[in-house]
């Protein structure tokens, strides 16, 4: 494979469409939809400049147990993670995987974390640009108010999740 190459796999899930793609490096986004053209898209547009993303069924094993994890978040799921983002993002990204399964936090509370009290809406647009759905759990980060915000992926996919992860 070259070395600036993506590959990707997709298959229908209890959630939609769900898109894995992979670099040299690991994991580099993990997409949901409805629309696999839209995701092949999206997708190609988060890597500007490298050649266009090749579909490799090779990677079944990947999304085996990514839809295991999909279904039940409480299994593991240990891939290599190639988090492409601003050193800012990558900060967001590396809060919200330390948020356990079944909880929540506030866009606030993760700014506050982070040293940056005011930087929640900075926050929020982290979340809306992260690549990889459900591994770096956006979904558990809620307005102040509780109520469920925005999501990339859709408020009903949000929904969904959080009930999977409430259930235990």
């Amino acid at each position: 494979m070259p070395a600036s190459s993506i590959r990707f796999i997709s298959a229908t899930s209890s959630l939609g469409i769900l898109m894995l793609a992979f670099s040299n490096e690991g994991l580099c986004a993990l997409l949901l939809g409805d629309d696999l053209a839209a995701l092949e898209h999206d997708l190609a547009q988060r890597f500007p400049g490298k050649p266009t993303p090749q579909r490799d069924e090779g990677l079944s094993p990947a999304l085996e147990l990514t839809l295991r994890h999909l279904e039940n978040p409480h299994t593991a799921l240990d891939l290599p993670l190639d988090l492409i983002g601003s050193v800012f993002q990558r900060r967001v990204w590396e809060a919200l995987q330390k948020i356990p399964v079944g909880q929540t936090a506030s866009y606030q509370d993760i700014a506050r974390q982070l040293g940056q009290p005011k930087a929640y809406r900075a926050v929020a647009n982290a979340c809306g640009a992260n690549p990889m759905a459900v591994i770096v759990p956006c979904h558990r980060v809620l307005r102040q108010d509780g109520s469920l915000g925005g999501y990339r992926r859709g408020l009903e996919r949000k929904r969904q999740l959080l009930d999977r992860e409430a259930r235990g």
